[in-house]
């Protein structure tokens, strides 16, 4: 462990929703100290309100440098020192290249980048502090392969692939410092339904699709025994191997997967999701879909298998 986890005081970036929200449940049913963190304070003080351990609300954009400096200071002065942090902050935008506008491009890397880069300068001079720390970045699969019409996405998650494996390597002459990467499949969560797109249509979680909370006892295995890199998901491996190693054969299948599973919601009119700006009345635990990918109504049916051709 990086701090006993009696006193551990872990901050969680993204807490609002998906995989934040299950990491923050774990933490505090455990008994951490979990410090909330996202860009919506109403939201997180809903999830505050259903935490059974001591928390604290600290609302943030993490593409904002000093508003994480400031959600650092609170944790210290309400909890004493910070131990861990977690961030699984990060919009998704559908689109070709020339479909998404370059703002939204821009956005996408500046919060995986930028973001993370920001969060890890606010916490690696209090993990020297208070004598060790581990950061945890949930990424995703799509840091380790390429996907048409995810290409935002995409490049914004190579992108904070390289900083972290450069980060760990910085790391490694303190060892009480770790910095881990969580990469998970297509998980339960809504950020599908909150995602931007440009591409003429809803997406779609692709098959298969695990829950959030599996994706949050990784991470949390992460802040007790810092791992390098750790992925989440039965296909993840054969797909990034696949991906390496017949890149030919990926090339011909990813584009007929992406129109017949990743883009067969109804039609949409283009838009920016919540890219830009928080959207606290569609964050919640789950997304609705189910291991098989599809996305069930409130009375459990399948809502759709795929798009319908006009």
């Amino acid at each position: 462990m990086t701090a006993p986890r009696t006193t551990r005081t872990v901050l969680v970036v993204g807490a609002g929703s998906g995989i934040g929200l299950a990491t923050a449940r774990r933490l505090s049913a455990r008994g951490d100290r979990v410090v909330l963190v996202g860009r919506h304070a109403g939201r997180l003080h809903e999830v505050a309100a259903d935490l059974p351990g001591p928390t604290l609300v600290a609302a943030a954009d993490i593409t904002d440098a000093a508003a994480l400096e400031e959600a650092f200071a609170a944790a210290e002065r309400t909890f004493g020192h910070v131990d861990g942090v977690v961030t699984t902050a990060q919009p998704m935008a559908y689109g070709t290249l020339e479909q998404v506008p370059p703002e939204v491009l821009a956005r996408m890397s500046e919060v995986a980048v930028v973001g993370t880069a920001h969060l890890a300068r606010a916490a690696l001079p209090r993990f020297r502090a208070a004598g060790g720390g581990t950061l945890v970045v949930v990424s995703s699969l799509l840091a380790e392969i390429a996907v048409p019409s995810l290409g935002a996405y995409c490049a914004a998650k190579w992108g904070q692939l390289g900083l972290v494996r450069s980060l760990q390597g910085e790391l490694r002459a303190e060892p009480r410092l770790h910095a881990s990467l969580v990469l998970p499949g297509a998980v339960d969560t809504p950020i599908y339904h909150q995602a931007a797109t440009y591409a003429g249509s809803a997406g779609s979680a692709p098959p298969p699709v695990v829950g959030p909370e599996r994706v949050a006892e990784a991470v949390v295995g992460c802040l007790d025994r810092p791992r390098r890199l750790r992925h989440v998901g039965p296909v993840n491996l054969p797909t990034v191997a696949g991906f390496r190693l017949a890149p030919w054969l990926y090339d011909r299948i990813a584009p007929v997967l992406v129109r017949r599973v990743l883009l067969r919601g109804p039609a949409t009119a283009p838009h920016p999701g919540n890219v830009f700006t928080a959207t606290p009345e569609g964050e919640s635990l789950r997304g609705g879909w189910t291991a098989g990918g599809r996305l069930r109504q409130p009375g459990g049916r399948a809502r759709w298998r795929r798009r319908r051709r006009g």
